[in-house]
C-alpha cells in the first residue's frame, strides 16, 4: 500500500481521541433512553395482566405465566451477546435493528389469537428488547467523555429504577380500564418515534467502524451453551417456587441444563480466539466486583419492588393502583437524586457513594422491618422513599466503575454483561421473595398454631369474646383462624426484609476492593 493512501497509526488514534458527536450528546442520551424505558417497563408490565389474558385465551393461571418466563427467557440469552452483535452488525445498526423487532413484535403480542401465539411473540419480543440496554449504555459511554459519563448514566439509571416501579400500576390501569392487549400496543408509537430519531441523530464513532469491519467467524458452540445455560436458569428462578423447586423433575432437568450450559460456556469462551462472550474482561477485579453489585442491586431492586405491593395487597386490601402510588414518590426521590449522584460520581471516589448507597439500602431496610398491618399509607411511603434514596446512589456510581481500565472498543461487551447481572439478579431477587414468603409463612404458621388452644386463657377469652360478637363459636374460630393466617404471613415479610437488608449490608466493604477512580475525570477506560 501506497504511503498516500496509508493513515498513520498515531494519526487514526489522535482523531478517534478528538472525535465527538455530530449532535448534542443529551438529545442522543433522550434518544436511546426513550426505547430503553420502553423495554424495561416491558418486563413488569404484564404481571397484573396475567388473570385477564388467561381469561380471554381460554388458558389455565398456571399457562399465563410463559408469557412472562419466555420474554424473560429469550432476553437472557441475548443480553450477553449483544456486545458481540453490536461489534459485528454495528451498534447503530444492530439498535435499530432491536428497536424495530420490539415494536413489530409487541403490536403482534397485541393480535395475538392464542396463548401459543402470545408467547411466542414474547420470545420474539424478548430478543429485540434485550439489545436495547446494552446498546444504549455502551451508545452514552461513548458520547460523552469520561468526566460527564456520570451525569449520562443518572438519565439512563432513573429509566431502568423507574420503570419496574410503576410498570405494575401501569399494567393495572390499562387492563382495567381498557383491554390486556393495550399494554403492548402502546409500544408501537414510542418504537416508531425511537426508530426516527436513532435513525437522525445517533452515530458509531470510528473506532466501533473498525471494528464492526473485522471479519469473524461465528462461535457456534460458545452461542449454544450460553443458550442453552440462561435460558434453562431463567425458567428454574421463574418456574422454581411455583414447582416446589427441586422436588419437581421439571425443575431439576432445567437445573441440570443450566450448570452444564453456563460451565460450558465459561471454559469454551475463555479458551476460545475470538468469542461471543469475552470471559476475559473477568480479569479486571474492577469489572468483576460491579457485576457482582449490578447482580445485588437487581436483586434488590426487583425484589423490594415486587415485596412490598404484594404486602399491601394480600394483607392491607390496597388495589393495584393504590399499591403502585405507594412506590411512585420512590421514583420522585430517585428523580431527584440520580442527577446530583451524576455530579458527584466525576467529581469524587466514586467507591464512597457505592458504599453509602448500600449502608442507606440496609439502614432502610432495616427500618422497615418495623412494618405492622396497622401502619399508615404515608408510613408505607416512607420506607419505600428511604430505600429509594439508596438504591439512587448505587445504579450510576457502579456503571460508572464497570468502564474503569476496560478498552473503549470493548464498551459493548461491558454493557451487554452488566445488564445480564442486572436482570438475573432480578429474577433471583423475585424468587427469594416468593420462597422465603412460602417457607417462612408455613414456619410462623405452625408456631403460632401451638397458641391456639382451648387450654390458652387469652385463646379461650379472645373466642369468647368474638362468640358474642358475631353471633357463634364456628364465626369466631374462623375469624381467630383468619387472624393467625394475616400474622404469620406479616412475620415472614418482616423475615425476608431482613434477608435483604443483610445482603445490602454485606456489599458495604466491597466498594473498596474497586480500583479508584480519578475525581473529575469519571472512569475513564483503557485506551
Amino acid at each position: 500500500m501506497s504511503s498516500a493512501t496509508a493513515t498513520p497509526p498515531k494519526a487514526v488514534a489522535v482523531s478517534h481521541d478528538n472525535w465527538k458527536p455530530r449532535h448534542n450528546p443529551w438529545v442522543v442520551a433522550v434518544t436511546v433512553t426513550l426505547a430503553t424505558f420502553m423495554e424495561v417497563l416491558d418486563t413488569s408490565i404484564a404481571n397484573v395482566a396475567l388473570p385477564h389474558i388467561a381469561g380471554n385465551l381460554s388458558a389455565g393461571q398456571d399457562e399465563s405465566t410463559w408469557v412472562l418466563t419466555s420474554y424473560l427467557v429469550s432476553n437472557a440469552i441475548i443480553l450477553p451477546i449483544s456486545g458481540w452483535l453490536a461489534s459485528v452488525f454495528g451498534r447503530k445498526r444492530f439498535y435499530m435493528t432491536c428497536v424495530a423487532l420490539f415494536g413489530i413484535s409487541s403490536f403482534l403480542c397485541g393480535l395475538a389469537p392464542s396463548l401459543a401465539w402470545l408467547v411466542f411473540f414474547r420470545v420474539l419480543q424478548g430478543l429485540g428488547g434485550g439489545g436495547l440496554a446494552p446498546s444504549e449504555q455502551s451508545i452514552l459511554a461513548d458520547t460523552f467523555p469520561p468526566a460527564k459519563r456520570g451525569v449520562a448514566f443518572a438519565l439512563y439509571g432513573f429509566a431502568v429504577v423507574l420503570a419496574p416501579a410503576i410498570g405494575p400500576t401501569l399494567g393495572g390501569y390499562i387492563t382495567d380500564n381498557y383491554n390486556w392487549r393495550w399494554i403492548f400496543l402502546i409500544n408501537i408509537p414510542v418504537a416508531i418515534l425511537s426508530l426516527y430519531l436513532t435513525h437522525r441523530l445517533v452515530e458509531d464513532p470510528p473506532w466501533l467502524k473498525i471494528v464492526t469491519k473485522v471479519k469473524r467467524r461465528v462461535d457456534f458452540v460458545g452461542l449454544g451453551f450460553i443458550a442453552l445455560g440462561l435460558g434453562a436458569l431463567q425458567v428454574v428462578l421463574d418456574k422454581g417456587e411455583r414447582d416446589d423447586w427441586f422436588g419437581s423433575h421439571f425443575i431439576v432437568t432445567f437445573a441440570i441444563l443450566a450448570a452444564i450450559g453456563i460451565i460450558g460456556a465459561i471454559f469454551w469462551e475463555f479458551h476460545h480466539p475470538d468469542p461471543i462472550v469475552d470471559i476475559r474482561l473477568f480479569r479486571n477485579r474492577t469489572f468483576a466486583v460491579s457485576c457482582v453489585m449490578m447482580f445485588m442491586l437487581g436483586l434488590a431492586l426487583f425484589g423490594s419492588t415486587v415485596l412490598i405491593p404484594q404486602l399491601l395487597q394480600t394483607l392491607m386490601g390496597y388495589s393495584a393502583a393504590q399499591a403502585g402510588m405507594v412506590l411512585s414518590p420512590g421514583g420522585v426521590v430517585v428523580l431527584l437524586c440520580m442527577p446530583v449522584v451524576g455530579i458527584a460520581v466525576s467529581k469524587m471516589d466514586a467507591r464512597w457513594l457505592i458504599a453509602f448507597g448500600w449502608a442507606v439500602s440496609a439502614l432502610a431496610l432495616y427500618h422497615m422491618t418495623g412494618l405492622s398491618l396497622e401502619m399508615s399509607y404515608g408510613k408505607a411511603v416512607e420506607y419505600r422513599a428511604l430505600q429509594s434514596f439508596g438504591l439512587a446512589f448505587l445504579f450510576v456510581p457502579i456503571n460508572t466503575m464497570s468502564y474503569v481500565g476496560i478498552p473503549r472498543e470493548k464498551n459493548n461487551a461491558v454493557s451487554g454483561m452488566t445488564n445480564l447481572f442486572r436482570n438475573i439478579g432480578g429474577s433471583v431477587g423475585i424468587s427469594l421473595v416468593e420462597t422465603l414468603l412460602a417457607q417462612r409463612s408455613q414456619f410462623h404458621h405452625a408456631r403460632l398454631t401451638g397458641n391456639f388452644s382451648n387450654y390458652n386463657p387469652a385463646f379461650r377469652d379472645s373466642v369468647s369474646s368474638l362468640s358474642h360478637r358475631l353471633g357463634g363459636t364456628r364465626q369466631a374460630y374462623g375469624q381467630m383462624y383468619g387472624m393467625l393466617q394475616r400474622q404469620a404471613a406479616s412475620l415472614a415479610y418482616i423475615d425476608t426484609i431482613w434477608v435483604f437488608a443483610g445482603v445490602c449490608a454485606v456489599m458495604v466493604p466491597f466498594a473498596f476492593i474497586m480500583k479508584r477512580n480519578r475525581a473529575g475525570m469519571g472512569a475513564p477506560a483503557a485506551h
